[in-house]
């Protein structure tokens, strides 16, 4: 997904023990039990003095008690029975700190992090982490494995982070673990290895921890560090999902839309790109659309489907913004503006989107939007077609045809259309075939000519399908074959070309290639004349006095029951190429 999603959560932090040193080592159950009743005096402390008088705690606090001054200092940092106030937190929690106390420490290097009742000094940062940390602060070592990972106030250096990132991981910290795990992945700072970045997941998420349930499930979907397993990677996905996280609805929506490890099921997927749509996951907002626009699982409605589509485009999602443009410009749910539909085409491809470059190009070359611009439109067309982008090939071709924009150029022509016919553009196609015809660009060969007109006719190419019963026809480039030719002429007609409907009325009053009929010959003479052909009125007048009132009469209904077929508007299809797995480092915040 070119996606990455930063996380910082609200947690709680694991209290840390006072010890006092001392000269004789008791036995290791003796020492615990030592521990454990330190720690329970402790929180019996802290307890009451967070839960005690404020003038009581203020008087402890300004007596020098450490635990006092961190308490009152925690309450300043909250706001709880004083005015919210960072600076008398940093002043509490800095003397609680110079006296050793770990939370303080933890804390005051949170308040120098984000600049809170202090300027923002990630040096000092590091300072009062690295003092908590070496104390066994969980939540002080996971937040300077970060600082270390990313570099403010100290030199970046993966080693570093990934030690204490392991420090608090082993302490059972899931933000550790994740990161820890991703580290593995990535070969920072560790050896890369995929077995143990899953096994640090694995830990996380068997905690409840969402980020890690999400990147457990990339791993079983993707195979990295465990088996590929797509049930697996669907359980851990629902999990995070209905913990309410984006990335893993969307990762969820994704499988029932492929049917990976579920059913394919289009309306679960809605509903999971839903929710993560409705908490602004950009991707699933784009994907949400194209349900909408294409009745997967929903009802179909253009409006929603430009709903969608708006939301995932206004936050910078390039293909939203080309399928936005599209239905604007199209006049599709939305009232028609090709102006506007030229600005979010723009924005597209100014992210590099081929598809949307090629749009802009089209509205300089017809002046939707814009003036007309032949230079300004081989330009976007140019860059993309050499990312590949058929489309853009063959108009790009179409200009050095023409000389609009860029100098008449057969050979730069046929290169362009070659390029694009190759990849099955059925125009493209269709325009080499003719270029092979006439010898322009390319060695005059009716044959090439035929071939390339054949690959655009099983295409339902109208044009190339008329081109290619004119050479059956008259048998150049292929053997003669009437009937042959009557197909493919009779498959152009029905899709209102013109000449394949008047060159088919000529056949069947002929009886040549289909069974001779003057009713199928008036019929498709009265279509092509209506249509503008120059002498198809004359011939239907002509076949008209060899037939009956009621053959004519029946010629007219299959006139008036006629109808083409409708082209439908190219629009991308689901994104499915998305990367699934969250990278960002997560750190630890004030409680």
């Amino acid at each position: 997904m070119k996606n990455s999603f930063l996380v910082i959560l609200i947690v709680s932090f694991s209290i840390s023990v006072f010890s006092s040193a001392g000269v004789c080592q008791a036995p290791q159950k003796e020492e615990k039990a030592k521990k454990d009743n330190a720690k329970a005096a402790l929180e019996s402390l802290e307890k009451e003095l967070k839960e005690g008088d404020l003038v009581e705690l203020r008087k402890a606090a300004e007596g020098g008690n450490p635990i006092a001054q961190w308490v009152l200092g925690n309450r300043y940092c909250n706001g709880k029975g004083v005015p919210l106030d960072y600076k008398e937190a940093a002043k509490w929690f800095r003397k609680s700190a110079e006296q050793g106390n770990v939370k303080a420490q933890r804390d005051l290097g949170l308040l120098f992090r984000d600049g809170q009742g202090v300027p923002q000094d990630c040096k000092e940062a590091v300072k009062w982490f690295q003092k908590a940390a070496e104390q066994g602060d969980v939540g002080a070592q996971c937040n300077l494995g970060v600082l270390f990972y990313e570099g403010p106030g100290v030199p970046q250096d993966y080693k570093e982070a990934a030690k204490w990132f392991q420090k608090a991981a082993e302490q059972g910290n899931t933000k550790a673990q994740f990161n820890l795990a991703l580290m593995f992945y990535k070969g920072q700072g560790v050896p890369q290895d995929y077995s143990e970045g899953a096994k640090w997941y694995r830990k996380a998420a068997e905690q409840g921890d969402a980020n890690g349930q999400n990147n457990l499930g990339c791993k079983f979907e993707r195979g990295q560090g465990v088996p590929q397993d797509y049930k697996e990677a669907v359980k851990w996905y629902r999990k995070a999902a209905e913990q309410g996280y984006a990335a893993a609805q969307f990762n969820l929506a994704l499988m029932f839309y492929k049917g990976l490890g579920v059913g394919q099921d289009y309306k679960e997927a809605a509903t999971w790109f839903q929710r993560a749509a409705e908490q602004g996951h950009a991707e699933a907002q784009y994907n949400l659309g194209q349900h909408f626009y294409h009745g997967l699982g929903v009802s179909l409605d253009y409006t929603e489907a430009a709903k969608w589509y708006r939301k995932a485009a206004e936050q910078g999602d390039a293909n939203a913004q080309h399928n936005l443009g599209v239905l604007l410009e199209n006049g599709q749910s939305v009232p028609r503006d090709e102006k506007e539909a030229v600005e979010w085409h723009r924005k597209a491809a100014e992210q590099g989107l081929a598809e949307a470059e090629n749009s802009v190009g089209f509205a300089y070359a017809k002046g939707r939007g814009v003036p007309t611009d032949f230079q300004e439109a081989a330009g976007w067309f140019r860059k993309a077609a050499e990312q590949g982008y058929a489309r853009a090939q063959y108009n790009l071709g179409l200009l050095f045809h023409s000389g609009q924009g860029v100098p008449k150029d057969y050979d730069e022509t046929a290169k362009w259309y070659r390029k694009a016919a190759e990849q099955g553009y059925a125009d493209a196609q269709n325009d080499l075939g003719v270029l092979y015809l006439k010898g322009q660009g390319v060695v005059q060969d009716d044959r090439e000519a035929a071939n390339w007109y054949r690959k655009a006719a099983e295409q339902g190419h109208a044009m190339a399908q008329h081109n290619l019963s004119a050479l059956l026809y008259t048998g150049k480039g292929v053997p003669k074959d009437y009937v042959e030719s009557g197909k493919w002429c009779r498959l152009a007609a029905e899709q209102g070309n013109t000449k394949a409907q008047y060159d088919l009325a000529l056949m069947f009053a002929r009886g040549r290639g289909v069974p001779q009929d003057n009713t199928q010959a008036y019929m498709w003479f009265s279509l092509a004349a209506t249509a503008g052909h120059n002498d198809a009125a004359k011939k239907r007048d002509s076949i008209a006095k060899k037939m009956t009132k009621k053959q004519i009469a029946k010629a007219q209904k299959l006139v008036a029951e006629w109808k083409p077929s409708k082209p439908k508007i190219l629009i991308k299809d689901i994104r499915l190429d998305t990367a699934l797995s969250t990278s960002s480092l997560q750190g630890q915040t004030k409680k």
